[in-house]
């Protein structure tokens, strides 16, 4: 049995035991949180919605809120001795799958 969800403007395929890295949730380190967008539902057969399932979710348990690895940028202007150095770690929340129902 697997599901399609939706969170943080992402689609991911997700089964009962997964773990997945989304956008960052305002949950914290061992709390229950369920999706409720779910896309699709496949048990025998494929369920699609229309956009979502209805009374379908998938509840999984935070495992870890952190940031990821650090993306340097770096951008200049030619023969002009103008540039600019700048970081970003994007923050996510590290999730395992439990119920999907």
């Amino acid at each position: 049995m697997y599901a399609i969800i939706e969170t943080g403007g992402k689609q991911y395929r997700v089964q009962s035991g997964d773990v997945i890295y989304v956008e960052k949730l305002g949950a914290e380190v061992d709390e229950e949180v369920t999706f409720d967008k779910v896309v699709a539902v496949s048990n025998k057969t494929l369920k699609v919605g229309k956009p979502y399932v209805k009374d379908a979710f998938v509840k999984g348990t935070v495992l870890k809120n952190g940031k990821g690895k650090k993306v340097n940028i770096f951008t200049y202007k030619p023969k002009k001795s103008c540039s600019r150095r700048k970081g970003h770690r994007q923050p996510y929340t590290k999730v395992q799958i439990g119920e999907i129902g």
